[in-house]
This record gives structure tokens, sequence and C-alpha cells, in this order.
């Protein structure tokens, strides 16, 4: 027999979705999601059916024995997880890098901000896209200012840095492979 509540609870985080953004989907109260994924409450076959379109899903899908996790495909900028802290804002594609081969970021500069003073060495590489402002960047022995427009791709071993010189926020898309 299924566990309805694990199941739901199951099938929602392997959508990648919050109890809040499932409940105000389906235009129900998060705490009716809540009480459901606890198991405080047994849904109706119609509830059920109403949650599960919330999730691209039909009862015949969630009631199958063998869950096939779905892949999150599209983000909405709401969704995107903030994984930085202080003058630099990094928000991250998707809530972990676990089990993914690529870090994909939309990062903020406000003016004067940088990566810190110790250069960042780690394994893999990385590539990003100027899309307003100013960026120093760092890589080894080489330093360049790129403005909106201007890109960089390198080795991520070799030791570097990022910092905004211009009183202006910068903001840039990136990527890292392996995560970082």
């Amino acid at each position: 027999m299924v566990n309805v509540a694990n199941r739901l609870r199951l099938m929602r985080e392997t959508a990648g979705i919050s109890q809040r953004e499932l409940a105000r989907k389906v235009g129900v109260s998060n705490g009716t999601i809540s009480q459901i994924e606890k198991g405080n409450s047994d849904p109706s076959v119609g509830l059920l059916k109403q949650i599960l379109e919330g999730l691209e899903l039909s009862i015949a899908d969630f009631f199958e024995e063998k869950i096939q996790p779905r892949q999150k495909i599209f983000y909405a900028e709401d969704e995107l997880v903030d994984v930085g802290s202080g003058k630099v804002k990094f928000l991250q594609m998707g809530p972990s890098t676990a089990g993914r081969k690529i870090q994909f970021l939309r990062e903020f500069y406000e003016g004067g901000a940088s990566t810190g003073h110790k250069s960042l060495v780690h394994e893999g590489e990385e590539a990003g896209f100027i899309l307003s402002g100013q960026l120093e960047v760092t890589v080894g022995d080489q330093r360049r200012v790129l403005n909106a427009g201007e890109g960089y791709y390198f080795n991520s071993t070799t030791p570097h840095s990022f910092r905004n010189v211009s009183p202006e926020p910068c903001e840039i898309i990136s990527a890292c492979t392996p995560p970082f």
C-alpha cells in the first residue's frame, strides 16, 4: 500500500518545488499540503488529483511502484537560490549542485565588492559573461577589467579572483564545472 504522505512529499521534492509554491499553484493553503505530507490529513481523490496536476503528474504516475525522479528543467527568477553572502550575491540555478556536472550562476557585485583577498583555486573550468557594469578578473598573473558584453573562460586550478572596480553594480552570468 502506498503511503500518500511520504509519496507526495517525495514527488514534490523530486520536482524541486516547495510546499508553499505547490499550494499557490493549485489554489490550496500551505497548511493543507503540510498536513497531507505529515500524514495528519488524507486528501480526497479530487484534492489529490488537483495537487498532482500542480506537479504535472497523473494519479497513475503517483501510485506507480517505481518512482522516476523528474528532472526540473525550467526555473523562474524567484526559484534561484542565493548561495552568496555579503556584497556579492550568487543566485544558483537549482537548490543544490549534488549530482550535477555544472553550476550555473547569476552574480551581482555591489560597487567595490570582491570575492575576497585570498584567490580561489579549485578543480574545473569557469566561464562568465558580463551583463552590466565592470568586473576585474584576475587569473594567475593576468588581470583585465571586463565591461558589459565581454567574458572570460579559464582553468579554475589557476588562482583567480573577481572585483567590481566601479561604484556601479555589476551583473554577470557564470558557469563552473564541476560545481564549486
